[in-house]
């Protein structure tokens, strides 16, 4: 008799095993590194787990809510002014994106949303946010509109004492950019791994 062959059932058992409970457990999440479809980040009723309604204000000094972006895409970020060097970096490659999409960007609004509103005024987010586009609009507000915010597109931030800053803090954060649709539905998502070229060709699938 074929001694593998009860092995090679346990095993297969084994793995079907594993595979289910993953699935049941969520432990089968997308590769880390790449950006993924709205699949990825659904529940299971079909519902996109992330977005949802928010009440800011905008770099120019408006009230706006997820209602004002109805009709157009958007590209969302969500960081702070201060930050040295990787909040700068993924609106730079949001902003790269953009231009290679030509004409075709005008259906996308690119959006930056702080996470440190006791420095990031409507000032300063208006004077941060011109150096990545015209298009690009900055939205603050108070901590309990952030918080509400930063909480529907499941983003993490946290205040971090920092000796060497002159404001003696820094902000911990997740770096996702988010695809929204027309409706405010999630679309897909894009990490600090993503190149420019990368995430306008993806971007223009969505067009």
């Amino acid at each position: 008799m074929n001694r593998l062959l009860p092995i090679a059932l346990v095993l297969t058992a084994v793995v079907a095993l594993t595979g289910i409970g993953l699935l049941l457990t969520g432990g089968l999440g997308p590769p880390q590194g790449r950006e993924t479809g709205a699949a990825a980040l659904t529940r299971s009723t079909g519902v996109a787990a992330v977005g949802g309604p928010f009440t800011l204000v905008d770099h120019r000094g408006r009230r706006v809510t997820e209602q004002d972006f109805a009709g157009r895409k958007m590209l969302v970020y969500f960081g702070f002014t201060f930050c040295p060097d990787v909040c700068p970096t993924a609106l730079q490659v949001m902003a790269v994106a953009l231009d290679a999409l030509g004409e075709e960007a005008r259906h996308i609004t690119p959006v930056f949303i702080t996470v440190d509103p006791e420095r990031d005024d409507v000032a300063t987010m208006a004077a941060y946010v011109q150096h990545f586009g015209d298009d690009f609009v900055g939205l603050t507000g108070t901590p309990e509109q952030i918080a509400a915010a930063a909480k529907a597109y499941r983003v993490y931030y946290r205040k971090v004492e920092d000796p060497s800053s002159h404001a003696r803090y820094t902000m911990d954060h997740s770096s996702v950019v988010y695809l929204m649709d027309t409706d405010g539905t999630f679309l897909a998502n894009f990490t600090h791994e993503t190149r420019p070229e990368r995430m306008a060709a993806r971007l223009r699938t969505y067009l």
